[in-house]
């Protein structure tokens, strides 16, 4: 070639490259689960040094920071002995018995109607305006008229949770039926699947991942909401144990009632993103 004649030499790109395409820098290797979660455990152990460290050193009034073996020796305490009459395990059970119920029944009447509403506009049409109304307001501003109706029972705080887990659970399932493609549905229509046969073995399977993620949500506010309704009109639970510590001067005892509903809170999360993850694998992938 020309780069000859002139007695240049002519590069050759190297095997296994290409000259106008830039190297790819190599990819790291992901790191392992076990990795992340010596992060979580060591973002935990430096709050409870900082923890130690503030009321060792007396940064704050002890009155309103007890420090963590006070708060274990109050832990201690409930478990050896009864708080106001009642142990902590049945103020913990009440709590859950409170939650697990609202819960259930919001599951239970919010599938099939979001189902519904997901597939009919009619239906759409007539649930709308009142979700749209109670949805947005605060569970507590209308608590005090679920009491007038039904008393300080359990019937009024059940009621408060199934309202402020059935709303966005609902609307939830009612979006994730709309986004199942037309395609879909058009093939299972075609092999002669109509009517509850549609619902059941093509659309409730579509939308069981969104129902599990929206349930996810769903519980969180249910379980924010059942600390506040135990607060108003209460003689048990976790909420009513914490409010009525919080009357005393027990901070220890405060602090230690706000560890264990972040425990259970933590506990329930994990139970069900790993449901969720046993279901559709795809959607949570860890990040690299």
């Amino acid at each position: 070639m020309g780069f000859r004649r002139m007695g240049l030499k002519e590069e050759r790109p190297k095997s296994g490259t290409d000259p106008e395409r830039p190297r790819r820098p190599g990819r790291r290797k992901p790191r392992g689960t076990l990795f992340y979660s010596l992060v979580s455990a060591s973002t935990v152990a430096l709050l409870f040094l900082c923890w130690h460290l503030a009321s060792l050193w007396r940064l704050v009034n002890p009155a309103f920071l007890p420090s963590p073996g006070e708060v274990w020796d109050a832990f201690a305490e409930l478990l050896r002995y009864d708080y106001k009459g009642v142990s902590l395990e049945r103020h913990i059970l009440t709590s859950l018995k409170r939650l697990f119920l609202a819960l259930g029944a919001s599951l239970c009447v919010a599938v099939p109607l979001g189902l519904a509403a997901g597939t009919s506009r009619l239906v759409r049409a007539v649930i709308d305006p009142v979700i749209e109304f109670y949805r947005p307001l605060p569970p507590l501003a209308y608590y005090t008229l679920l009491v007038l109706f039904m008393g300080i029972g359990d019937e009024s705080k059940v009621t408060l949770l199934f309202l402020s887990a059935f709303a966005p659970l609902l609307i939830g399932i009612t979006f994730a039926v709309q986004r199942i493609p037309e395609d879909r549905l058009r093939a299972a229509r075609s092999l002669g699947a109509k009517g509850p046969r549609l619902l059941w073995n093509v659309v409730l399977p579509s939308c069981l991942p969104d129902i599990l993620t929206c349930f996810r949500t769903s519980t969180g506010l249910a379980y924010a909401t059942l600390v506040a309704a135990e607060m108003v009109a209460a003689v048990s639970g976790l909420g009513w144990l914490v409010l009525d510590a919080s009357k005393f001067l027990r901070n220890d005892i405060v602090f230690a009632g706000i560890i264990i509903l972040g425990v259970i809170a933590i506990l329930m999360d994990v139970v069900l993103r790993r449901l969720t993850r046993w279901v559709s694998p795809w959607l949570e992938r860890e990040a690299p």
